[in-house]
């Protein structure tokens, strides 16, 4: 017996719909090609589908009616609830009812809920400041369980709102929890303490970090230019956010922190508020007040010392450059030579 394609329709709320324009760069292959290959077929999506106005709404009431079976149902985007708890902020066009109540209509109707960027998983950037729109996660306020459908929400599945967090995400986190899920291959203990996928939420960014002998010797970077580690004074969450960015290249090469930008840890809940400026790192008698995870400040600090102690000259003048000033020593290496 043939399996049935894996339907998915697709919701843009309060956002900048970033996420969508990074999946488009999907490579190797390209999207649909992707979609095609897994089995996966997009009932609507707002910029990739041709239908619009009521012929958008028709397929939204298809589902609610139970005509078409809906196995994912996809938000990209904070929900707003304002103001006053109406939903009022966010209409969806043409119908004069807020997109809030559409989607938690049509998450009732779905087999899976899929939180698409950190503005629907978390409420992210929109959510940011006063939040005078009410912004929220699908399934979380921030940090706390919530949200526009509740703590306590669960799928038709039994799994709750899966939040593939980022901002915007990596076109894989979202093409590989949907190839997943075809295969009926994502179980709760597949979720992270915020519900994001394991297979890139139980990395970090600092794993391939291009900028890895710098941490280690503790060479870091006075001005954004310099090649130095990010870390102690100018904000870099390497070490702490949970992500594969560096192991995972974007476009084939590129991360925050080989483009010289810190990580700001986007796929964190409240990344978009922390408390500072993005670039600056706060100290504590000088010691980053951020430590790497799982890493007592006792032993941070003992380790630093002794790093800094030992850096090599090439790596310590390297770090304050934006070039290669010093490079590695030419040395002979293999059978019969020694170093003396």
């Amino acid at each position: 017996m043939e399996k049935r394609e894996m339907t998915v329709l697709w919701v843009q709320s309060g956002g900048c719909g970033g996420c969508t324009m990074s999946m488009l760069c999907a490579e190797s292959p390209d999207l649909l090609s992707t979609f095609e290959g897994a089995g996966i077929r997009l009932l609507w999506h707002p910029s990739l589908s041709e239908e619009t106005g009521a012929e958008a709404v028709g397929i939204f009431d298809t589902v609610l009616s139970g005509r078409q079976p809906l196995d994912v149902l996809c938000v990209e985007g904070s929900l707003l609830r304002g103001p006053n708890g109406t939903g009022r902020f966010h209409v969806l066009a043409g119908t004069g009812r807020p997109t809030v109540d559409w989607v938690r209509d049509l998450a009732a109707a779905a087999r899976h809920v899929v939180a698409v960027g950190t503005c629907a998983a978390y409420g992210g950037i929109t959510a940011a400041g006063a939040n005078i729109t009410d912004a929220c996660g699908l399934q979380y306020e921030g940090r706390q369980r919530g949200g526009a459908l509740g703590g306590g929400f669960v799928a038709r599945s039994g799994l709750p709102v899966i939040n593939v967090a980022g901002c915007p995400t990596h076109p894989n986190w979202v093409t590989e929890t949907l190839m997943l899920l075809a295969e009926d291959a994502i179980a709760a203990d597949d979720l992270d303490a915020f519900q994001r996928p394991r297979f890139y939420a139980d990395h970090l960014v600092h794993h391939g970090c291009p900028r890895n002998e710098y941490y280690e010797y503790k060479a870091s970077a006075e001005k954004m230019s310099d090649l130095g580690c990010l870390m102690e004074h100018l904000g870099c969450l390497g070490t702490q956010a949970h992500a594969d960015c560096n192991t995972r290249l974007w476009n084939g090469e590129g991360s925050c922190t080989r483009g010289g930008y810190a990580c700001i840890n986007c796929t964190a809940p409240e990344f978009e508020e922390p408390g500072h400026g993005f670039l600056d790192t706060p100290k504590f008698a000088g010691i980053p007040i951020g430590l790497p995870t799982d890493m007592p400040k006792a032993w941070f600090v003992a380790l630093a010392s002794l790093a800094k102690a030992a850096t090599p000259e090439r790596v310590r003048r390297n770090a304050s450059s934006d070039r290669i000033v010093v490079a590695p020593t030419i040395r002979r290496t293999g059978k019969g030579h020694t170093e003396r």
